[in-house]
């Protein structure tokens, strides 16, 4: 601040070379050594002499020329020890029949010994410089695989504030749907882009999007404290020829170079838009932040930041079950493929496993594997929940034994939420810091997505979604950056390149 740097600051700077003496001649009172003798002759000579200087002062400084002067005698005396003890180790040496290159320590035994510690340093650096450069080597082949394993697709630009989710349908025609801080859902046309849908039926911002698994109908969260479903009617659009877009892309390349106004492709424009639900689900008393349909449709499951979760009837919009035991805010919360079991995260670092198999018995299971928000949780088709956490770290549990995680991810950055290919159980991983990476279930890393100023994502990237359709893969990636991307990965080179 201006004020700050006035005449406020001028006095510490004035006593700042006083307080170094002081500390300076305390370190020399220290050190001093054992051996007292008068100065002599020197300081009467000193003291003879005219000067300027207070008699105090001076006297100061004379002790502490006189303690220095010491110091050095003792360090001198030292040395002539050390230079005799060399001289009769080399003497020792020449007595056994050992060649000693002349009698000056600086050469000699010293010299052999400097000679080898100097051969060992030069092979542990060309060791080092070996692998270091191999890993480079390394890194570049693997970004250049990237490139071929996992290539932009389409970008789908058109809200106006972050999006926050995004899922694929499960019934045709399969579209992409993305749930933004914009108070708005959009459904969009995968292949072309093209925004089909809006649905505006909320008040506050919408934070999750999950579709049902025969019917089309779309469930949504949102800040309102309320979860929506809606039914939507959409047309596909003819196909279009797509531009290369993965040309001519650096990898290392900072995204942050683009502007935040500079987005491509075509917005929603006019658009079909619903702005009244089928059934709307109220019983929260704070934001709803995700929400899920049970197996077979006719349940689904909310979480909100009022520490509960919720257990509805879709045909009646009926509250069943309040689900209630996390200390703090829920995060996310998802649901078993083919079971009924429920999964919900919170910012306590637990999640907690839900069971509603037995109508009579309502089991819950704690878990506490993090050490930090638990961002989200999400069953694979097999028997394992893999959970993502601020704390940097995923980790991949067994359903019959989950005392302990069977693997653990590490990463440089917070982990939002997750996502797992159903066919080839492979895991995505989106990050603060704008990244997205690839993973097996035993946590060995499969690829990275290109990052650039051409594509990816500019700001934090907040979901990942797959879909699987045989050997064709694409995965959905969603971020504060106001746009959903989709890439197509080839998975049978993926597995291969691992």
């Amino acid at each position: 601040m201006p004020g700050e740097g006035g005449g406020s600051c001028s006095a510490p700077a004035a006593r700042h070379p006083k307080q170094k003496r002081k500390a300076h001649s305390l370190s020399i009172r220290r050190t001093n050594s054992t051996e007292e003798r008068p100065l002599g002759t020197h300081r009467d000579m000193l003291e003879g002499q005219d000067s300027k200087l207070p008699p105090s002062l001076r006297s100061n400084l004379l002790d502490l020329f006189g303690q220095i002067e010491r110091e050095f005698e003792n360090l001198y005396i030292e040395n002539i020890e050390l230079r005799r003890e060399i001289d009769s180790l080399n003497d020792r040496l020449a007595g056994d029949g050992q060649i000693v290159d002349g009698g000056d320590p600086n050469k000699g035994v010293l010299k052999a010994k400097a000679s080898h510690s100097t051969s060992q340093l030069s092979q542990k650096l060309k060791t080092t410089y070996k692998a270091s450069t191999s890993k480079i080597v390394s890194s570049f082949k693997a970004t250049a695989g990237s490139r071929a394993l996992c290539q932009l697709q389409k970008e789908y630009v058109g809200h106006r504030d972050g999006i926050w989710d995004l899922s694929v349908t499960r019934t045709q025609p399969v579209v992409l749907g993305t749930a933004s801080a914009d108070h708005s859902a959009l459904l969009w046309s995968i292949e072309t882009g093209k925004c089909l849908l809006r649905y505006a039926g909320h008040a506050g911002s919408v934070n999750s999007i999950k579709f049902h698994p025969t019917e089309q109908m779309a469930l949504t969260a949102s800040g309102d404290q309320t979860a929506h479903i809606w039914r939507y009617m959409v047309q596909l659009p003819a196909p279009q020829p797509q531009p290369d877009v993965s040309a001519q892309c650096d990898d290392d390349q900072d995204s942050s170079d683009r502007e935040e106004g500079e987005v491509d492709g075509e917005g929603p424009g006019e658009v079909p838009t619903i702005r009244v639900a089928t059934a709307a689900l109220k019983s929260h008393q704070g934001v709803v932040i995700a929400a899920d349909w049970l197996v077979g449709g006719r349940q689904v499951v909310t979480a909100s930041w009022d520490r509960a979760a919720n257990l509805y009837e879709v045909e009646n919009s009926e509250l069943v079950h309040t689900l209630t035991g996390h200390d703090q805010e829920l995060t996310h919360c998802c649901t078993h493929p083919t079971q009924r079991l429920v999964v919900t995260s919170s910012r306590d670092t637990t999640f907690r496993l839900w069971d509603f198999r037995d109508p009579s018995i309502h089991s819950v299971n704690v878990f506490q594997g993090h050490t930090d928000t638990v961002t989200s949780a999400v069953f694979t088709v097999g028997d394992n929940v893999v959970s993502g956490s601020d704390d940097r770290t995923v980790k991949v549990w067994d359903l019959k034994n989950m005392r302990s995680p069977i693997a653990t991810i590490r990463t440089d950055s917070a982990v939002n939420r997750i996502n797992v290919s159903a066919n080839q159980r492979i895991i995505a991983l989106p990050h603060d810091n704008r990244q997205v990476r690839l993973f097996d279930m035993s946590g060995v890393r499969l690829a990275r997505l290109p990052r650039s100023n051409r594509m990816g994502h500019r700001r934090m990237v907040c979901c990942s979604a797959w879909n699987e359709e045989n050997q064709s893969c694409n995965l959905f990636t969603c971020g504060f950056d106001r746009q959903a991307i989709g890439w197509n990965i080839n998975i049978p080179a993926l597995l291969q390149e691992k």
